[in-house]
């Protein structure tokens, strides 16, 4: 322990819960100060400061954001107290690996609760979360925005935050038409989650200060739509927690973090894509709702795919590109694009990873699941033409994008190519209205 009277702190985090955190509990804490944060899951986020107009005068350089690689060193020549995680969908191993890390470097390990982050909203605020990446919050949140829409309701989504790039640009940025993606310089998985959204009407707000964004929220909706990333917590407290499940990674609902959380605060579950998960798996995954969250409502649902042209489909040499995300740190062999391939008959399906260039290849390296799918990745414009490269390169007859984004639009695709869509279909189709009709 340092013998400062202020306790000396890093903040671990990936670019999104680190800053919220920050903004929210540390930010104004006289017995504390944030030497560092350190970065991690996304590319290219380290060697950046947290600017001065977002640190605030206790901060006047802002503050420095380090690779995660660099924890020990930081811990020891900086004498730090503590180390907060304030980063998501951690298996619980590595969760205590990196407390390993700390507490051998010299520093205590935290993680705060949930509640301590949560803002709270003078509007109804319902909140989309998972235990796992690509557990299906995107189709869920459409769902839902859905059914507040025929019930006549103004709505503002408040999407988990992604600020990739120049952090002053991205302080409290509203989303209304496509052409806003265009003007704050969204990355793909920007678009993946902000595109569906503006596409069915919805009103968008995202960026880092989400005090702030709540505020501007309110002034033009009656209800909060609280759209979750990865299988982090809410930023604002909900009267309506919905949390989403996968049966595809039975048990990763109580084994990754916060995932577990997320679970355990619900008030209503949706067990998804109960219709391609073998039976055993969608049985375990309610015995452990059940066990974790006895009291929560439980819907199961599908999330069944489709395409425009099947028939094009059927017979050819298919590349599937799919949601970056969720194949990478999401752990997933594979996404909505490889599930429409198989149902309408594609002849073969091609490995990607011969083709890759760059940053792609290196995403395979890293990610070695990942065999006849190609993720979408693309945190920056240099890595987007590395996307576009490789796609170039694969020798197929069709190109199936199972992203939630229209991807054709943003870069060049010169092979023939197909959207696959995806929506939620519950079992039950009076759960959800009934659940958001009592809170709105």
């Amino acid at each position: 322990m340092s013998t400062s009277e202020r306790v000396r702190v890093i903040i671990m985090g990936a670019a999104g819960r680190d800053f919220h955190d920050f903004n929210v509990y540390w930010k104004n804490r006289s017995d504390a100060e944030i030497v560092a944060f350190t970065a991690t899951q996304i590319p290219d986020i380290d060697g950046r400061v947290y600017p001065p107009v977002l640190t605030g005068e206790r901060y006047p350089s802002g503050i420095p954001i380090h690779d995660e690689k660099q924890l020990e060193s930081l811990i020891r020549d900086h004498h730090i107290d503590v180390a907060v995680l304030a980063y998501s969908d951690l298996p619980y191993n590595t969760v205590m690996s990196l407390a390993s890390r700390v507490n051998v470097a010299g520093a205590h390990f935290q993680l705060l609760s949930p509640h301590a982050t949560m803002i709270r909203s003078n509007k109804p605020v319902i909140a989309v979360c998972a235990v796992r990446t690509g557990c299906g919050k995107s189709q869920t949140t459409r769902f839902v925005s859905g059914i507040l829409k025929e019930m006549g309701k103004r709505i503002a989504v408040l999407r988990h935050p992604m600020p990739y790039g120049d952090l002053t640009k991205q302080v409290c940025q509203r989303y209304a038409t496509l052409e806003d993606m265009d003007r704050h310089e969204c990355t793909i998985e920007e678009r993946e989650e902000y595109e569906p959204h503006i596409r069915a009407g919805n009103l968008l707000f995202a960026g880092i200060d989400y005090e702030r964004i709540l505020a501007e929220a309110e002034k033009e909706a009656d209800v909060i739509l609280w759209d979750g990333g990865n299988n982090d917590t809410p930023f604002v407290k909900p009267n309506l927690h919905i949390c989403v499940t996968d049966p595809h990674r039975p048990g990763h609902e109580s084994s990754y973090y916060p995932g577990e959380h997320n679970l355990r605060m619900a008030d209503l579950v949706v067990v998804n894509k109960v219709g391609t998960a073998k039976p055993e798996a969608v049985s375990k995954v309610l015995a452990n709702v059940k066990r974790l969250n006895s009291g929560a409502i439980v819907v199961q649902a599908d999330s069944p795919v489709s395409v425009e042209n099947p028939d094009a489909v059927k017979g050819k040499r298919v590349l599937v590109v799919e949601d970056g995300p969720t194949l990478t740190h999401g752990e997933m062999t594979f996404g909505a694009g490889h599930v429409a391939a198989k149902k309408y008959g594609a002849a073969e399906i091609i490995d990607p990873r011969p083709y890759a260039v760059g940053s792609i290849k290196s995403t395979f390296e890293k990610y070695n699941h990942l065999t006849e799918i190609l993720p979408a990745m693309g945190y920056g414009e240099k890595q987007i033409s590395e996307l576009e490269a490789t796609i170039r390169k694969v020798p197929c007859d069709l190109v199936l994008v199972g992203t939630p984004i229209d991807l054709a639009s943003l870069i060049d695709i010169p092979q023939p190519s197909q959207r696959v869509r995806y929506d939620l279909s519950p079992r039950d189709e009076k759960v959800l209205p009934d659940a958001i009709a009592r809170v709105v």
